[in-house]
């Protein structure tokens, strides 16, 4: 079974991939804010 066809006819693996994604892009914008505020901060505690 072609793996785009179940992707987008089966509701249960659409679900489940977008919250996976969602999930990602949220850890992804954690990272990415706290290491900008850790840089920022430790460039102005010098």
């Amino acid at each position: 079974m072609d793996i785009f066809t179940m992707f987008f006819n089966d509701p249960v693996v659409f679900i489940s991939f977008t919250g996976l994604a969602v999930v990602l892009a949220i850890c992804a914008y954690y990272v990415w804010f706290f290491l900008s505020h850790i840089e920022h901060d430790s460039k102005g505690s010098h």
